[in-house]
């Protein structure tokens, strides 16, 4: 896809020589006793980081990590990732202990080119999450260039993702353009037929993708705790599994549409694994959703309905998966994403594309060692991809449009 069909500034278009660029990262990383355990979200960032760099600009890193009570915590201090900036990016790099204030800006002020600093969790203070515009002025202040890479964050109205580029020239990241441009041809001008895989715990994130896919796709495949809410709105029982009763009537409503001419079919599973407990030595059972009765819980989609998923996947030529279909975490209840994964995988290799992402998506690759390379495209966001597939233009890549 060429850059001009997206309505946004890219970093090509910058002028960076003898600017200070302020770089929103997505620096949200897991640690574990002050230290950082995986770099891939920071890694992710390196081709936009070094781009900046060697543009001739100095650079001001900023991002969140995890969720502060809005105030200072050192449990999600920035400084830890210091070390590991410095080896990734092979420079020195400052470390401001506040976003704001004086000596933050004093410190951003001094940067010579090439030079790089890292500003504490915006999240520390509370004018970030309420997008005050006072804040986002001072965050403004440090530099003369906003970029945005955060993709994972571009679903929040957020002082550094919609007030800060009110106020500078502002250009879209490399990696977040990777992933607009993936998803949005997934989106707008995909290859029939189209499949969306959609799983969670969740209706409420997940019924405008549904929806939006009902005029958009061909085929709907759900599970994970939303197909237990479709199977309850069909008038089964479904013992003491976990749904949202609340969401059973636009459930309903939804499965009509689907029936309707031009509409995409949803797949509700026609039986699922059951078990009296949620552990790897539960006794489980394949049954149909008309047999669900009594004290066990819904905890997979079962083999009728795997091999059903698995025919659809296979006449697929986009596909866009969004959550594991059943309580990955354990074991004993992964065999439905497992083949899922492996027909997805599949029909990638005979041409159709094929773009998975949410973080539980991701982490049972990891977990069960499925390669993520498999497919066309591994997007970082969870809710960010979720609001963007369901048809809704990001906040964040609203305040980016040209």
């Amino acid at each position: 896809m060429k850059q001009s069909t997206l309505p946004y500034p890219f970093l090509s278009e910058a002028h960076l020589f003898g600017k200070r660029v302020l770089l929103r990262a997505g620096f949200d990383v897991p640690m574990e006793d002050g230290k950082v355990v995986d770099t891939s979200r920071i890694e992710a960032v390196l081709p936009t980081m070094n781009a900046i760099l060697k543009g001739g600009a100095s650079l001001i890193l900023m991002a969140h990590q995890g969720r502060p009570k809005d105030k200072p915590d050192p449990v999600f201090s920035q400084k830890p990732l210091v070390p590991v900036l410095e080896k990734l990016l092979k420079t020195k790099v400052i470390f401001a202990d506040s976003c704001t204030g004086e000596s933050t800006r004093k410190a951003a002020l001094a940067l010579k080119p090439g030079e790089i600093l890292l500003l504490e969790n915006l999240r520390f203070d509370p004018r970030e999450k309420k997008n005050d515009p006072v804040f986002a002025k001072e965050l403004a202040s440090l530099a003369d260039v906003y970029v945005n890479d955060a993709f994972t964050n571009c679903h929040r109205t957020h002082a550094s993702m919609v007030g800060v580029p009110e106020l500078l020239p502002c250009y879209m990241g490399l990696q977040l353009e990777e992933e607009i441009t993936h998803l949005f041809k997934a989106t707008q001008s995909p290859e029939q037929p189209v499949v969306l895989i959609i799983s969670g715990a969740k209706m409420e994130t997940k019924i405008p993708v549904i929806e939006h896919f009902l005029d958009k796709g061909d085929d709907v495949l759900v599970g994970g705790c939303i197909a237990n809410t479709f199977i309850a709105a069909r008038g089964f029982d479904v013992g003491t599994s976990k749904y949202e009763e609340e969401w059973v009537e636009k459930c309903q409503e939804l499965m009509l549409q689907s029936e309707l001419a031009g509409k995409a079919k949803i797949h509700v599973p026609r039986d699922v694994v059951l078990a009296s407990e949620a552990t790897e030595t539960a006794e489980k059972i394949d049954l149909p959703i008309e047999d669900i009765e009594g004290d066990m819980a819904i905890y997979d989609i079962g083999k009728v309905s795997i091999e059903r998923f698995i025919a659809v996947i296979a006449k697929a030529k986009t596909i866009i998966w969004n959550g594991p279909l059943g309580l990955y975490e354990l074991n004993h209840f992964s065999h439905a994403t497992k083949r899922i994964a492996e027909a997805v995988a599949a029909s990638c290799k005979n041409g159709a594309t094929a773009i998975l992402g949410g973080g539980d998506t991701i982490d049972f690759h990891t977990r069960y060692g499925y390669p993520l390379d498999a497919y066309t495209y591994v997007s970082t966001g969870g809710g960010a991809m979720l609001e963007f597939i369901g048809g809704g233009e990001l906040p964040a890549l609203k305040a980016l449009r040209k």
